[in-house]
């Protein structure tokens, strides 16, 4: 099975489930990217939509699909990964991150030498792992607002400045800003109001 990872400073192909990655170091480095992690971006964004369909389909005249997300399994990151939601859903109109049961998608917290990242089965089943090591390298709101910004279909932007928030580690561990910036927030409201709309005749 193919897993699709996206990570703040780092992706890879994984073979295994976030309990099981363990690592001791964490990338700090600025990385440009690569074309197999573009499809990974975009599997990410497939499987989150494929979840979710079934929902705005049930609710067709919601301005916003809801997509929920678990906490159980990163309990240091609470805190992070709520201010994070709070960060996407004052940005974008037509997605809305909530915290429940059922959820779409999970996070997970532990060590691992590639960093956090994102990562999905390319079958509807997808998780965030936040590293401890990179999370006090970098602004941990920023790291977990960015892995978040992949669920809503963004690509890693290594190369972009701080302001951007899918630069990720790029411009290193002294950028605090957590914001995306307008293009982004464009970009995530235009891939929720338009870019579901195939998933739904699927």
């Amino acid at each position: 099975m193919l897993t699709a990872a996206l990570g703040l400073g780092l992706a890879a192909s994984l073979r295994t489930s976030p309990a099981a990655a363990v690592g001791t170091g964490t990338v700090t480095h600025k990385y440009a990217g690569s074309a197999e992690e573009a499809k990974a971006n975009q599997a990410f964004f497939e499987a989150v939509v494929k979840s979710v369909a079934k929902k705005r389909a049930a609710t067709p005249g919601a301005t916003a699909v809801t997509v929920v997300y678990s906490t159980a399994n990163a309990p240091s990151f609470r805190t992070q990964i709520a201010r994070s939601a709070q960060i996407w859903n004052s940005s974008v109109a037509n997605v809305r991150l909530v915290e429940g049961g059922n959820p779409d998608f999970a996070y997970y917290e532990g060590s691992d030498s590639r960093g956090s990242y994102a990562s999905t089965d390319g079958h509807g089943s997808g998780y965030i792992f936040l590293d401890y090591q990179q999370n006090q390298q970098y602004n941990s709101t920023r790291v977990t607002a960015h892995e978040t910004g992949h669920v809503l279909g963004l690509p890693d932007h290594y190369s972009g400045p701080c302001s951007e928030l899918m630069s990720g580690g790029g411009p290193g561990t002294s950028c605090q800003n957590a914001q995306p910036n307008a293009q982004e927030r464009s970009r995530v409201d235009q891939l929720w109001r338009y870019g579901l709309a195939s998933a739904f005749k699927n």
